[in-house]
């Protein structure tokens, strides 16, 4: 853990922002690699790999300008509207289970909706640079700007304020990622079966899989929100009056 961070917590932090964020990360995580795992195991009986049926769902879709490719790590599978690229681990790439298909039609899902212009996504896509600053920037400002005005100095509202706009932004970032994600998901909940990749029994197990996939960004979102709370509510700035330290 960062030293930075280490010197301002205590049990208040602990309870209302580190012990709910690890028990919700922790769950999340655990049930994606469990059903990931269970799912892995099922063959699909149409004998499509992640990567046959990614391309399928584009093919259905009408898109023509984006590539399947691999790449390298667990879980790694993502789309990049810039490159207009899919990427499939080798875990989904080249599997024909359950599993591997749920994962990939989901990614084609994202490449569906950048390719029919939905705006959650390109909202997501615009805040990208604010909330990378924020995700790297934002908690060390409002840390510092709590210590300054510990230290007395009114300097320390701005810093506390630049801190906390900038981590703002990496929590508006994640909240506009919860309706791509569910989107992209729901598309392919849909599609895979419209496009003939599964039938109706094999599709409860990509419910499953990318079910438990969203609840990860569930989790992030309520715990970068949790963190912003806490350090508003010791700035005052929620309830009129500055705490003094931690």
């Amino acid at each position: 853990m960062n030293p930075l961070l280490l010197g301002f917590m205590n049990l208040e932090y602990l309870l209302m922002v580190l012990l709910p964020g690890m028990l919700l990360s922790g769950g999340a995580s655990w049930l994606v690699r469990t059903r990931f795992a269970k799912y892995s195991k099922i063959p699909s009986t149409r004998g499509y790999t992640g990567q046959m049926a990614a391309q399928r769902l584009l093919d259905f879709a009408g898109i023509t300008d984006v590539k399947v490719v691999r790449v390298d790590g667990v879980l790694t599978d993502h789309y990049n509207p810039s490159t207009k690229q899919l990427a499939l681990s080798s875990a989904v790439f080249d599997r024909t289970s359950v599993a591997a298909i749920g994962v990939a039609t989901h990614e084609a899902g994202h490449a569906i909706q950048h390719a029919t212009g939905y705006y959650p996504l390109k909202w997501r896509s615009a805040i990208v640079p604010v909330a990378n600053i924020g995700t790297k920037f934002g908690t060390y400002g409002m840390m510092i700007g709590l210590a300054i005005l510990a230290a007395g100095s009114a300097f320390g509202t701005t810093v506390f304020m630049v801190g906390a706009l900038a981590f703002l932004m990496f929590v508006l970032f994640q909240l506009v990622t919860l309706p791509v994600e569910f989107n992209a998901s729901n598309r392919a909940k849909r599609l895979v079966v419209e496009a003939g990749i599964v039938g109706e029994q094999e599709r409860e197990g990509i419910d499953k899989v990318l079910g438990a996939a969203a609840m990860t960004y569930v989790a992030a979102f309520v715990s970068s929100l949790l963190t912003l709370i806490y350090f508003l509510m010791k700035s005052g700035l929620l309830n009129g009056s500055r705490q003094r330290g931690f």
